[in-house]
């Protein structure tokens, strides 16, 4: 691994720390990304100090901005020459609806637009590097998303607006598996485990009570990171491309996650939210 760089969105909290040590432990270039500079270089400097033999990276994203995906982008591919593996892992679950400077819905934008976009500015270099592998974290908690109500604007339920997030993740998984046919970039998403993290810290009322309560039963950001960390480095999945995993196996998403034209329809829309 000494030679691969890998990017780890997300990588100063929960699952996203957690992969970028594991990644770290075993050597290469590991890029982090974080909406905060200053936290970024405080977990820069803790990874590199339990990774002796990686090196860390830090990349200034803020995945709910237009502007701050093409920016990091545009510095990523003028700082490194290849791109092994891309790593969407950062997300939010707001539990009050909230707009970003473009006007978007920040659950959506951050969860899923925003990978969505970044992941096409990078394209070209994980086409220049592959064999080279995109991984989608995503999550069991799937619900089919209105594609003529992407912002939500009919209504606004927390948990059910989070889980069209994470359905969007696996739909942009099968689309984009098959685009890429032939390329040598293969991608896959996973469900990592109900983690505990603080991906929940803005709940309110009976939401944050119940965090609060179940969080003891969740399972650690390194055991969630496992998944993610097989599917970056493991020979076993080398080739394998359009699937979603669960504890490092291939299982089935939800059944409206394999249909084709909701598959395209969403990347179409998407596309359309690019500026």
């Amino acid at each position: 691994m000494k030679d691969k760089v890998y990017l780890v969105t997300g990588g100063t909290s929960g699952i996203g720390k957690s992969t970028a040590l594991e990644l770290a432990h075993r050597g290469g270039t590991i890029v982090i990304t974080a909406r905060d500079e200053a936290k970024g270089q405080a977990v820069q400097k803790e990874l590199q100090d339990q990774a002796k033999n990686a090196t860390i990276e830090l990349l200034v994203l803020d995945l709910s901005s237009q502007a701050s995906i093409k920016k990091a982008a545009a510095e990523f591919n003028k700082r490194f020459k290849r791109l092994d593996v891309l790593i969407n892992n950062a997300g939010v679950s707001l539990f009050t609806r909230q707009f970003t400077a473009e006007g978007y819905e920040t659950n959506f934008a951050t969860n899923h637009l925003g990978p969505f976009f970044l992941t096409q500015l990078l394209l070209e270099t994980l086409k220049k590097s592959a064999p080279s592998r995109i991984v989608n974290v995503a999550s069991a908690a799937m619900t089919r998303p209105d594609l003529a109500d992407l912002m939500n604007e009919k209504s606004f339920a927390p948990m059910t607006v989070y889980g069209q997030t994470k359905a969007e993740n696996i739909l942009f998984t099968y689309e984009l598996a098959r685009r890429l046919e032939g390329t040598g970039v293969t991608v896959n998403c996973l469900h990592p485990g109900v983690v505990r993290t603080g991906l929940a810290r803005d709940a309110r009322g009976l939401f944050k009570a119940f965090f609060t309560v179940a969080a003891r039963f969740f399972i650690t950001p390194a055991q969630g990171a496992e998944t993610i960390v097989y599917l970056s480095t493991s020979d076993e999945v080398a080739t394998t491309t359009g699937q979603y995993f669960i504890k490092k196996a291939p299982a089935r998403s939800d059944l409206f996650t394999y249909d084709e034209s909701l598959q395209k329809g969403l990347w179409e829309a998407s596309e359309k939210l690019i500026r």
